[in-house]
């Protein structure tokens, strides 16, 4: 009796397991600390909110990261980047209004010869998530015509 009694419960606790784990292919959202700077014609697009599957993978093709314009004013040679910091890995780039000049599992960059007015320019990631609690990525942003520091903050939980 008494091991039937210890197989229930053990057999109970693998079922607590597996739904948080199922729990943990839900849905998750992301705090952001970037700062353009005051005099930067340039504004980050960057997701909320997004789904991971059970293996640790974004839905719905990755991440969305991007460069949009406030101004009809072009820029000249812009390179937008993202960098892994804590506990993401990415997978082939797909750009949007510019062309992948670099794709690691840790780094990706977009580039735009000429970034004119009201134009975006971004890159959808398909991301792995290491730690689904805690990753963080970095981006970075070059090109002349502007006054935007390099650094443009952090993306994360």
């Amino acid at each position: 009796m008494n091991r039937m009694r210890a197989a229930a419960a053990v057999l109970a606790t693998a079922g607590i397991l597996s739904a948080a784990q199922l729990g943990l292919a839900g849905a998750a959202s992301a705090a952001t600390r970037t700062s353009t700077g005051t005099g930067c014609p340039i504004d980050i697009v960057y997701p909320s909110r997004f789904y991971i599957d059970s293996h640790g993978w974004v839905t719905n093709g990755g991440l969305y990261f991007g460069l949009r314009s406030k101004t009809t004013k072009s820029f000249k040679n812009v390179t937008f980047t993202v960098i892994d910091e804590k506990n993401l890995r990415f997978g082939k780039a797909r750009p949007t209004g510019g062309r992948i000049t670099h794709n690691t599992s840790t780094s990706v960059s977009v580039y735009a010869g000429t970034f004119k007015g009201k134009a975006s320019l971004g890159m959808k990631i398909p991301t792995h998530l290491l730690n689904t609690r805690s990753y963080e990525l970095k981006f970075t942003l070059h090109g002349t015509g502007w006054n935007c520091a390099v650094n443009q903050g952090t993306w994360g939980n």
